[in-house]
């Protein structure tokens, strides 16, 4: 933070971490093996794409390309409503694209413009938006092997606004929306958002970005005490980065001071929040042992 405190507010904006970079350190740092995995790692994000989702989540029915059921994670429209509301609900679907079409840049609403709608489906969330709606969207445009799907991810209001005030912006896709531009280097080009009446008859707010768009996440999981200490420094720089867009990078670091205290803070609450994750998971368990609530396997 100290760092981007003394930049000037453009090289700040241009700022980024590039992959070939963190490899090249990683290489310096792990072993020939541990390389070897990140490599692969990279490559498997980079092919995650629509076209990929496009093989992984489609059939085709009657000549016609449509989300394959696959409950409980993704469920299609016409297996959730008789085919009257099936059809209504396609129309409707139609203009919620032409609302979050008014959301994006004019270049990015051309982009759009070249595809048209084919199928929809509800799908369930990871455990960060567990209780949230989502629901994925596919369209094409030239052809079959031309795909585009989108993702419509619920956006409630900010758990600080019973401390802060209600946001600056009245809806809550597009505080998303505004903030993931204004902290990421490089975000996904179809971020925008809807308001719309759901399918139960209750307005919400959603956020709508690519299903996937060369995403990937770090094997934390497989990593040893030097690669994870590595990947702790990548993602205090990338997050440093962020506020400093977002905020005032010299109050910001100021504040930090040059002490270890805010270090010390901040691994008493990852040392506490790990412990409770475990109470949690011991209260879950426990709940399913005693047929309190039921879960599925497998899924």
């Amino acid at each position: 933070m100290r760092g981007h405190a003394a930049e000037r507010n453009l090289d700040l904006w241009y700022s980024r971490v590039h992959v070939e970079e963190i490899l090249a350190e990683a290489a310096e740092l792990g072993t020939r093996e541990q390389l070897k995995r990140a490599e692969k790692n990279v490559a498997k994000a980079r092919s995650k794409d629509s076209l990929r989702a496009l093989g992984k989540l489609t059939e085709s029915v009657d000549g016609e390309l449509r989300i394959r059921n696959n409950p409980p994670v993704i469920v299609p429209i016409h297996e959730l409503f008789e085919p009257e509301r099936h059809l209504a609900l396609n129309e409707a679907l139609r203009e919620l694209i032409r609302s979050y079409r008014a959301t994006l840049s004019g270049d990015r609403r051309h982009l759009l413009e070249q595809f048209r709608y084919v199928d929809a489906a509800r799908k369930v969330v990871g455990v960060g938006s567990v209780g949230t709606r989502a629901w994925i969207m596919l369209m094409l445009g030239r052809d079959d092997a031309d795909p585009l799907f989108l993702q419509f991810k619920e956006a409630e209001a900010s758990v600080l606004e019973p401390f802060l005030g209600a946001s600056e912006f009245e809806q809550h896709g597009q505080r998303v929306v505004e903030g993931q531009r204004l902290m990421q280097a490089a975000g996904d080009i179809m971020l925008g958002w809807v308001r719309t009446s759901d399918v139960d008859g209750v307005e919400r707010d959603y956020y709508v970005r690519q299903l996937w768009d060369a995403k990937g996440s770090a094997l934390v999981e497989m990593m040893d005490p030097t690669a994870l200490t590595y990947y702790a420094r990548v993602c205090g720089r990338t997050l440093a980065r962020a506020h400093a867009r977002a905020g005032d990078s010299v109050a910001i670091a100021a504040y930090l001071g040059r002490g270890d205290s805010f270090d010390r803070a901040l691994s008493d609450f990852a040392e506490a929040y790990a412990d409770q994750n475990e109470r949690d998971f011991a209260a879950v368990v426990e709940a399913v042992d005693s047929g309190r609530i039921k879960t599925e396997t497998g899924v």
